[in-house]
């Protein structure tokens, strides 16, 4: 396993972090934990969770019950203010909530501390200055060592580490964004922002929600699988001519050097240099195995610059 710097903090991550958005809905205690054991295993040590994982909360109490006392060999990301109830009382990203929001994941993550704590959404009822305040004051109580955001627009981006440069308060060190080979948009206004603040990408759904693990095909969609039963996933622009155009390129590219689509996918995140750790969920061990296998093969300048060209139409 390899491990990078996050932004411009010295906390190291894993090149291949673990999401746990299937903990507690997908999988039960012990399918969690033989995913958990085996990413441990094979040199994991950013895992990724939210308290709305598992049904609000799920996620973030079975890694509490899990970990133990493996909890400090790793690094542990959680993120606030989507809703977690139905009336909307608790989300954003007020001091208010925060203040509530990160006692109740200490408490189902069974910690005193979180690694990294993220803002999971643009709140356009808060000022970026009062959500940087408090996460400045949880900073200095110790509860929250490092901070990040994800899917916030670039703009609140720049907002954010303006406040952070100008008021001496703490900054992102991360930005977790969709981003992939069908999905490259965040290149033209979220890269330039992480240049210059000194940020580094988290990205998510690294393999378009499976389209891009070779398992697909447009005359061919399996039974059972994500993008066959999950409209929402479906929905994602992702099911399209120009998609399907690009995965089949993505696929000849992979079968002419003898490795898979998902050895291109990862391989071609990590020859980014704005990428710290890819955050891949997974429900079996064995997923792990071959997530972490796939950042073996690293594209040449070359061959990275065909799969830019490859897929540029998408970006």
């Amino acid at each position: 396993m390899q491990y990078r710097s996050l932004g411009n903090s010295g906390l190291k991550v894993s090149l291949v972090g673990l999401g746990c958005n299937n903990f507690g809905m997908r999988l039960g205690l012990e399918e969690t934990r033989a995913v958990v054991e085996k990413a441990l295993e094979c040199g994991i040590t950013l895992f990724d969770t939210a308290d709305v994982y598992g049904g609000r909360g799920g996620s973030e109490e079975q890694l509490g019950e899990i970990l133990g006392a493996r909890r400090k060999d790793i690094v542990l990301a959680t993120k606030f203010a989507l809703p977690m109830n139905d009336e909307g009382t608790k989300s954003g990203a007020s001091r208010r909530y925060i203040m509530q929001a990160v006692e109740d994941s200490l408490r189902r993550l069974r910690t005193d501390w979180i690694d990294l704590y993220q803002q999971h959404m643009f709140d356009p009822s808060t000022p970026m200055e009062e959500t940087l305040r408090a996460l400045d004051d949880l900073v200095s109580q110790g509860k929250v060592r490092y901070i990040g955001c994800s899917n916030v627009p670039a703009w609140q981006v720049v907002e954010a580490g303006w406040i952070a440069n100008t008021q001496s308060r703490v900054a992102f060190v991360s930005c977790q964004d969709e981003y992939n080979l069908l999905n490259r948009t965040i290149e033209h206004d979220l890269f330039p922002v992480m240049s210059r603040y000194g940020a580094s990408l988290l990205p998510y759904f690294p393999l378009a929600s499976g389209l891009l693990t070779g398992k697909y095909r447009a005359s061919d969609m399996p039974e059972g699988a994500r993008l066959t039963v999950n409209p929402r996933f479906a929905n994602r622009e992702y099911v399209n001519d120009r998609n399907w155009a690009i995965v089949e390129q993505v696929r000849s590219f992979a079968e002419g050097r003898g490795i898979s689509m998902l050895d291109v996918a990862f391989g071609w995140l990590a020859a980014k240099g704005v990428t710290a750790s890819i955050i891949a969920g997974a429900t079996s061990p064995a997923q792990i195995e071959g997530n972490v296998k796939a950042i073996e093969w690293r594209p040449s300048k070359a061959e990275l610059d065909e799969l830019d060209t490859l897929t540029e139409s998408r970006s």
